[in-house]
């Protein structure tokens, strides 16, 4: 079992294992973009294509979520190193929906996405979580933490658990325009899961099985 954890380890820090999240992660960027010149997105391929990067931000973000949990619960602490790679990712998807929702939508119109932001809750929601996640992309890099200092720059990326929940509003609320609720009660169970597992392990668990310092780690 212990040499089994030890090789885990060596894989996971292995020189080409970023490299190979790095492409994993721009898979269903190519598939879409595959998509799109196959001409296979099907009648309305820009509501396909904001959607689907839509969608992919919200995975990203539970994905981002999740890291800590895995980390502790598998006593793998080498994940945390994917985190930031990962929280990029999902900014590149927020982005990607942003301007596909700019351009397909309104044309670059600011004046016509402004007066959507306003008058849409749903659309003001989403452009909310885009705007919190944008400080936290700008800061996921060693000089910002350094500069900013550990403690700061942590409790700034605390923010991911608000934006997690806007973004399952915003998701929430375009679905309920179809009153399709599927996907928005899997998404809310693995959201609600992840960031109650946080809550119990800062606040919930008996003083025999807290681990000193380990509350900190918490993200």
């Amino acid at each position: 079992m212990r040499s089994w954890m030890v090789g885990r380890q060596k894989l996971l820090l292995h020189p080409a294992t970023k490299p190979v999240l790095f492409i994993i992660c721009l898979l269903p960027f190519a598939w879409l973009f595959y998509r799109a010149f196959a001409n296979q997105l099907g009648a309305n391929p820009a509501e396909a294509l904001i959607r689907a990067t839509g969608d992919w931000t919200l995975r990203f973000i539970c994905i981002v979520l999740a890291i800590t949990p895995l980390r502790v619960i598998s006593g793998t602490p080498t994940l945390a190193r994917f985190r930031r790679m990962l929280g990029l990712f999902a900014y590149f998807y927020v982005l990607l929906h942003l301007l596909s929702y700019s351009w397909f939508d309104k044309g670059f119109d600011v004046a016509d996405i402004a007066r959507d932001i306003v008058k849409r809750p749903f659309i003001l929601v989403g452009f909310s979580a885009f705007v919190l996640l944008t400080p936290l992309a700008a800061t996921s890099f060693n000089a910002a933490i350094k500069a900013m200092g550990a403690r700061r720059w942590q409790w700034l990326h605390k923010l991911l658990y608000l934006i997690a929940a806007l973004a399952l509003l915003h998701f929430f609320w375009m679905r309920a325009a179809k009153n399709n609720f599927g996907e928005v009660i899997v998404y809310g169970v693995i959201i609600a899961t992840l960031l109650g597992w946080r809550a119990w392990h800062r606040w919930g668990r008996s003083p025999r099985m807290a681990v000193p310092g380990a509350a900190a780690n918490v993200r």
